[in-house]
């Protein structure tokens, strides 16, 4: 054996003991980052693919209040568009008063009512104020704690920070799979199931879609 060869055998050892130090430290840290998020999804998953055989009772609040007449007048003078947010003063009035943080939502404007959709995980909502005699109704329904999550799983109606959650999880769980596979690549010569259990990751949810997915 030449020298060569000799001298390269630490440089090798050393080169693959720091990526293997690399690996593992970005492996474990992307693990325990997502950790909690991966069984959400894993759970809400489970829930979803079965959410027809999972049995809910929707619960419905209704709350009723009559608009003062000072605030009536801010209503009526935009009563003419077609959309835009309810009034300041209003909403101040709504959130005092009935407990609704209303926010600068779009509200739909019609000769006689405003409406006010008000959408959330696990249910929906929605406000109309009468713009004749300023009554104001508001009707909540929630659908429970599994249609809530399930909901979180599809980023339906949960804002922009769920939003940018749900992006920061990905790419977090991208980075643990890839250091992951990195790792079994690293391991695989003294394990030889390795790759057809890789392998078999692909290829059963491939065959699956191509037969029985139409």
């Amino acid at each position: 054996m030449s020298l060569l060869a000799l001298s390269r055998r630490p440089l090798d050892a050393r080169r693959r003991a720091f990526w293997l130090k690399q690996l593992y430290r970005w492996h474990w840290v992307s693990s325990a980052a997502c950790l909690i998020g991966m069984l959400l999804f894993a759970v809400t998953g489970i829930t979803l693919n079965h959410a027809a055989q999972i049995d809910s009772s929707p619960i419905v609040t209704r709350r009723e209040a009559r608009l003062p007449e000072r605030l009536m007048a801010e209503l009526t003078s935009d009563a003419r568009r077609p959309t835009g947010p309810l009034p300041e003063p209003v909403r101040a009035w709504l959130g005092a008063e009935m407990a609704l943080p209303v926010g600068p939502r779009e509200a739909e404007w019609s000769r006689n009512e405003v409406y006010v959709s008000l959408p959330r995980p696990g249910g929906d909502a929605w406000l109309s104020i009468d713009l004749e005699s300023g009554e104001v109704a508001y009707e909540r329904t929630d659908r429970g704690w599994i249609s809530y999550l399930n909901d979180l799983h599809k980023g339906r109606h949960t804002g922009a920070a769920w939003s940018w959650f749900i992006d920061l999880f990905a790419a977090a769980a991208m980075v643990f799979c890839i250091t992951g596979l990195l790792l079994l690549q690293l391991h695989a010569g003294g394990r030889p199931t390795t790759w057809p259990m890789v392998g078999l990751g692909l290829v059963v949810p491939l065959l699956l879609a191509i037969l029985f997915i139409h």
